[in-house]
């Protein structure tokens, strides 16, 4: 995949326990759109600020994510390394090694993850009118097995796998979003509305059948959810116009990601959702808090 110069392109997993108990996030960034060393230097460079972004949730919970320079990352048609964390796809599945340090605390982080897929999608959708920003959900359904030695940790669980590009920041182009993927019992359901910078919109509402295959649904109803402890605003969707926070994953000044019970297409669902205000983002004050939570590597 080819970032040019003020673009980006990232590999985004996550990932819920079948009990309830875990969930993992995994993004593997090249031209780290959250990155504000990213956005100081001029976005010459995508490749000189790529990062492994891993977040545990639960018990133990932990969080890494540094950025690092072009010489530590290389890639290939089936992998990408950077620094000593990696991606492999071998065809049939998509195994990610870790090997990163925790921050703000460090402690060390180290594990392997494995992704199988139910189905494959067969392609991007676009996001904004220009074609600026391509969304590819490439397995909406799949199974995940966690095996960490530094923090002991071992489960499985439903899982969902993306990648994003884009030849623009995202700030850019777009004001906010709210997205949410919930598991059912054949396939997969994804809701994705976007208010883009002029002010138009790209709402999308997606069915996917376990072979992967997309059918668009009519969109649900508007549901609100509570803000977050930074007052992010945020809704969801769902049949009836209700949804209910049962967990909460991340919490920032623009970002959150939440554990959610509501009912799409006809059954009870627990949707992992975010929401994100790139507003929020681009003030000046959030850019300095964040190299609090995403250290740059020095060499």
């Amino acid at each position: 995949m080819r970032v040019c110069p003020g673009g980006y392109a990232w590999w985004y997993v996550d990932g819920v326990s079948d009990d309830g108990r875990h969930g993992i996030t995994v993004i593997a960034f090249l031209g780290s759109v959250f990155s504000p060393y990213y956005a100081w230097s001029g976005r010459a460079d995508p490749i000189d600020h790529s990062a492994v972004n891993v977040v545990l949730y639960g018990k133990p919970a932990a969080w890494a994510m540094t950025e690092r320079r072009r010489h530590s990352v290389a890639r290939d048609a089936a992998s990408l390394a950077i620094g000593p964390s990696s991606l492999d796809w071998d065809g049939t599945a998509l195994t990610i090694r870790v090997e990163e340090v925790t921050s703000p605390l460090p402690s060390r982080l180290s594990g392997t993850i494995r992704v199988r897929p139910e189905g494959i999608t067969p392609g991007p959708f676009t996001l904004d009118a220009e074609g600026r920003h391509r969304w590819w959900p490439l397995s909406p359904a799949a199974r995940i097995e966690v095996a960490f030695d530094r923090p002991s940790l071992h489960w499985q669980g439903h899982a969902y796998l993306d990648t994003n590009e884009g030849d623009v920041p995202l700030e850019h182009s777009f004001r906010s979003w709210t997205w949410s993927r919930s598991t059912l019992r054949h396939g997969a359901a994804i809701l994705y509305d976007v208010l883009r910078r002029d002010g138009s919109r790209q709402d999308l509402s997606l069915r996917f059948d376990p072979d992967g295959t997309p059918r668009p649904i009519e969109p649900p109803v508007p549901a609100p959810l509570p803000r977050t402890l930074w007052r992010l605003p945020r809704t969801t969707r769902s049949d009836d116009g209700t949804a209910a926070v049962l967990r909460r994953f991340e919490d920032a000044p623009f970002y959150s990601r939440s554990l959610l019970s509501a009912r799409i297409c006809g059954e009870a669902v627990q949707p992992v959702h975010e929401a994100l205000c790139l507003d929020r983002f681009s003030h000046p004050l959030v850019r300095l808090m964040l190299p609090f939570r995403m250290p740059r590597a020095l060499r």
